[in-house]
């Protein structure tokens, strides 16, 4: 679908829902960004997840890519409360396949930075990581963190600094405070973040059919108006 049918599209979208629901996606597409990304690899408590989701949502993130070798993602909807359909969601579960490489490669191969968040190996502080490149930022498992494959993968890893006696953060927290200031600092950069115009028209459109619903019956009235 060529660039002016998908702007028909949203427009005949639009005509469906609330003109403050129209303005509320206009002003939140363009703050969304894919210069940050996150990973999550087999994160087994559903709150955990669900809380990055919602965090993600907040700060204007758009694509999670979920992995899922030894654990099935599962949404905790009292945790999330919708954030989840506002968002691009990636999942990595071939069966008998390495699942973890086949996430990393190919985020490497769209210019992302691969950074494992970790206190326990040379690392760089969360104020002093360089973003001159978009940044794929990897959350590992509750109790082990990442995985061996995780690692060989990056390119670096990432610390939020702590002071006090305990030597690591909930991964929903560190998550919320990491995207906090990476999207903080893009923001007041030179750095292109923003979404292309044509990646805001297709959020836009996605975003319009989850309110209106039935969207294989939408797209055939569509069409119908094409003719």
């Amino acid at each position: 679908m060529d660039f002016e049918t998908k702007q028909k599209l949203k427009d005949f979208l639009f005509q469906l829902i609330s003109e403050n629901k129209q303005q509320k996606f206009s002003d939140t597409v363009a703050g969304r960004t894919r210069y940050i990304t996150v990973v999550l690899e087999d994160l087994y408590q559903s709150h955990n997840a669900s809380a990055v989701l919602r965090t993600c949502d907040c700060f204007g993130v758009q694509d999670v890519h979920i992995i899922e070798n030894a654990h099935r993602f599962q949404i905790a909807h009292e945790i999330v409360r919708g954030a989840s359909k506002w968002l691009t969601i990636q999942k990595y579960n071939l069966p008998d396949s390495n699942n973890t490489e086949i996430c990393l490669k190919s985020l490497k191969n769209k210019g992302y930075q691969i950074i494992g968040t970790t206190p326990h190996i040379e690392d760089t502080n969360l104020e002093e990581m360089d973003l001159t490149s978009p940044i794929a930022l990897v959350f590992g498992t509750e109790k082990k963190g990442l995985s061996t494959e995780a690692r060989k993968h990056c390119d670096g890893y990432m610390k939020v600094p702590m002071y006090g006696f305990t030597e690591s953060l909930n991964i929903s927290v560190c998550a919320g405070i990491s995207l906090h200031h990476l999207i903080w600092k893009i923001r007041q950069s030179n750095i292109s973040w923003q979404l292309s115009p044509e990646e805001q028209l297709d959020l836009m459109i996605e975003w319009a059919f989850q309110v209106t619903g039935n969207r294989k019956q939408l797209k055939a009235e569509f069409l119908k108006t094409m003719i």
